[in-house]
């Protein structure tokens, strides 16, 4: 059965927004675990945008099932994630300007600075380490020549698809990646853009998902009806 795991980064921008002291992620990703979710996702930014490192200290501190830790490469984002030491490393792309994140790693591009960061993370004791990554079979099979032990498949283009056609294809193009990722021996997560809507094609269509990371679709549809509704109703669909 796939692992849910809700990333808590858009409490942290409602909270900024105002520069107040609340909406608190911390304990938004209490009420995430106790409505059952399967463990909990940040993302600390180099510009801390969202997500500060208080909350992230907070969160290894509170959160009882899996921690995934987002970051990129820069040098003090690394430092901090070896301190924390959570249960899972994502290595994501990052850009400043981006709204969000946009596409995967390009890790052949990245491979020199990888060689370094990688080992640092399991050195650190942390079981886990993955890149986040387009469902290229280049890119995957660079992820488990890099050291990678996982991969997370970015599920954008699939979620962002305007038409069914279009969107059958891009779940096929997940499946063959996950395929991929399979046969190199790496464990398979997936995440960006998938709602309550988009996500029963893709489950039915993808293999060897063990792990989904869903944020925004579950912290919007909490504003209306509440987290706890809000993370059921999204357990609801992920666990058929």
């Amino acid at each position: 059965m796939i692992r849910l795991l809700i990333n808590v980064d858009h409490v942290a921008t409602l909270r900024n927004a105002r520069e107040e002291s609340f909406p608190d992620p911390i304990h938004a990703a209490a009420l995430c675990e106790q409505a059952g979710a399967d463990g909990i996702v940040f993302h600390l930014r180099e510009d801390r945008r969202h997500i500060t490192e208080r909350d992230v200290r907070l969160l290894r501190e509170t959160v009882k099932g899996k921690l995934d830790f987002e970051l990129s490469t820069e040098p003090e984002v690394v430092d901090i994630c070896c301190d924390v030491a959570p249960d899972l490393a994502t290595l994501v792309p990052e850009r400043r300007e981006e709204v969000t994140t946009e596409g995967g790693l390009n890790v052949t591009a990245n491979r020199d600075r990888l060689d370094t960061v990688i080992p640092k993370l399991y050195d650190a004791g942390i079981e886990q380490v993955a890149l986040f990554v387009d469902p290229v079979p280049e890119h995957i099979r660079a992820a488990a020549d890099a050291g990678a032990n996982t991969v997370e498949l970015h599920t954008g283009d699939y979620a962002n698809a305007e038409t069914e056609a279009d969107r059958r294809a891009e779940a096929q193009r997940l499946a063959n990646g996950a395929q991929v990722a399979h046969d190199a021996g790496l464990r398979v997560h997936a995440g960006h853009g998938l709602d309550y809507n988009n996500f029963s094609l893709f489950r039915k269509t993808v293999p060897h998902v063990a792990e989904v990371s869903i944020g925004f679709a579950i912290i919007a549809r909490a504003v209306l009806t509440g987290m706890d509704q809000a993370v059921r109703d999204m357990i609801s669909v992920v666990k058929k």
